[in-house]
C-alpha cells in the first residue's frame, strides 16, 4: 500500500504546537475591516486553537 500523502492545504493553513495542539488562524480578518471594531480586529490577530474532536482529523492529514 502507498504512502499516506500531506493534504496539502492542511499543511498551508494548520501549525502543530510543541504539546501537540493544532494551531489555526481565526475567521473574519480578510476584508469589510471598517466596519469592525479596533479591540475586535486586534483580538482576531492572535492565532486560535482547534477544537480537539477537528483536531484529529486535521492531524490525519498532516501525518505524511
Amino acid at each position: 500500500m502507498p504512502k499516506m500523502k500531506t493534504h496539502r492545504s492542511a499543511r498551508k493553513t494548520f501549525k502543530i504546537t510543541a504539546t501537540g495542539k493544532v494551531k489555526r488562524r481565526k475567521a473574519f480578518r480578510k476584508h469589510i475591516l471598517t466596519s469592525k471594531s479596533s479591540k475586535r480586529k486586534r483580538h482576531l490577530r492572535k492565532p486560535g486553537l482547534v477544537s480537539e474532536t477537528e483536531a484529529y482529523k486535521i492531524r490525519r492529514f498532516l501525518s505524511a
